[in-house]
């Protein structure tokens, strides 16, 4: 942390309560700066904007479920500012002459609220060093309408020159904002951008990808430890997501997956009530979040602590499609060659394992998918991996009428030479998991 930014801390109380007490820290200022100045290059000329996220109802009429009501800023807000407050305005202003500009309007604080929600961040210097921005570019959200039109009449003809980048139009409707969008020629989608933008995760990304990973190895392990027959998947489920909460993650990536015996071969079971039984494989896969960002790992066990011949036979098919996988990571090469290379060790390898079919027939969804603040996170899958990419890589084979799923999946960093497996320290030889489970 730099010196500047802890005096600020020292000064400000408010901005402690609001950034240091998230296990995660704050995003540095200096790459939110970078952030914003890479999308504002991208964009050459025209006008970004960007509404966080609104805060839950737990009162009728309007009450949405009250055991989940936790705020989670907008991704891209996030992204872009690293604040937390609820109901706030980020513009962007790109130009082809003359500096870009960024403003920010925040809601006034409430003393009266703050009594019930606890102190929020304001207009003021506090938001503006969270942000990395100056104080002059934070302002309050009932200065918006009023400032958007003086920046647009400031700005470089953007009816002409430029469009107008609306992330969400539909919440512009009926405000003052919605006649300035009829001024523009053409609106257009602002996500493809910071899409462009996210899929290439930087050094502090990648710190809070290494973390939340590390953390949900560590709730992996706790459960593998715990399993039994006789034991419920929720008694898995809770050894996993507390070590999760005690390691530091504030929730979950997604709602965990603990599923035995038939329930391993559906994809997404999450409701965790089947006991397990001897003879049962059960896939778990569950991932912590960690200052926003989400890991996804799973491993496939026995509840007996010990894998059958045949159970064993299907696992190291998948884990050698896997292997295989990872063994061909490096830039320029795409997420659909990586599947194609998996599928074909999976088919030439099945011999009579899965029936008159090949196995690669029961691997029933796509390889592996980006994660960042999503657990699927944005970016198009028709490019070239390139360095700083995060993605997993999972297959899987499921076969429902004998009850038996089989799914690996690891997070990788792509390198410069190669990737990097970010989830190694959970056991994937079978062997490795046997023994884990023997202690």
């Amino acid at each position: 942390m730099s010196y500047r930014i802890h005096a600020l801390l020292l000064l400000f109380p408010v901005l402690a309560q609001a950034q240091v007490g998230s296990p995660a820290g704050p995003v540095p200022p200096e790459r939110l700066a970078a952030r914003r100045e890479a999308l504002m290059d991208r964009l050459g000329t025209g006008i970004a904007v960007l509404q966080g996220t609104s805060e839950r109802s737990i009162d009728p009429p309007d009450a949405e479920y009250p055991q989940d009501t936790d705020f989670r800023q907008d991704n891209d807000f996030f992204y872009l500012t690293g604040l937390e407050v609820p109901d706030a305005w980020l513009v962007l202003i790109a130009r082809a002459n003359g500096p870009d500009q960024v403003q920010l309007f925040l809601p006034a604080r409430n003393p009266a609220q703050e009594r019930w929600l606890g102190v929020r961040l304001g207009p003021g210097p506090e938001s503006a060093a969270v942000a990395g921005l100056p104080a002059r570019a934070v302002r309050s959200v009932e200065e918006r309408d009023r400032v958007l039109d003086s920046l647009l009449s400031a700005a470089d003809s953007p009816v002409r020159s430029g469009p107008l980048f609306l992330k969400h139009t539909a919440r512009l409707a009926g405000s003052g904002w919605q006649r300035l969008v009829g001024q523009v020629a053409r609106t257009e989608n602002l996500i493809p951008h910071l899409a462009a933008l996210r899929v290439i995760k930087d050094t502090d990304e990648q710190a809070r990808l290494r973390r939340a990973i590390a953390i949900s190895g560590a709730g992996h392990l706790a459960a593998m430890r715990v399993a039994a027959p006789g034991v419920w998947e929720y008694e898995l489920e809770a050894a996993a997501e507390y070590e999760f909460r005690r390691l530091g993650a504030e929730r979950l990536g997604y709602p965990s997956i603990v599923g035995a015996g038939i329930n391993s071969t559906v994809l997404h079971y999450d409701e965790s009530r089947a006991q397990l039984k001897a003879g049962d494989l059960i896939v778990m896969d569950m991932g912590a979040e960690f200052g926003y960002y989400s890991a996804d790992v799973t491993r496939t066990i026995p509840a007996t602590g010990r894998f059958t011949d045949r159970q064993r036979a299907v696992y190291d098919l998948v884990l050698a499609a896997q292997q295989a996988a990872l063994d061909s990571i490096r830039p320029g090469v795409t997420i659909a060659r990586l599947e194609a290379i998996a599928r074909r060790v999976m088919r030439e390898r099945s011999g009579s394992l899965c029936g008159p079919r090949t196995c690669d027939a029961y691997f029933i969804h796509g390889l592996g998918h980006y994660i960042g603040m999503d657990v699927h996170d944005v970016g198009r899958y028709d490019i070239p991996l390139a360095p700083g990419m995060v993605f997993t890589v999972e297959p899987g084979i499921y076969l429902p009428e004998e009850g038996l799923g089989v799914r690996i999946e690891d997070d990788v960093l792509v390198t410069a030479t190669g990737y990097e497996l970010l989830s190694g320290g959970v056991p994937r030889k079978a062997s490795e998991i046997e023994a884990l489970m023997a202690k």
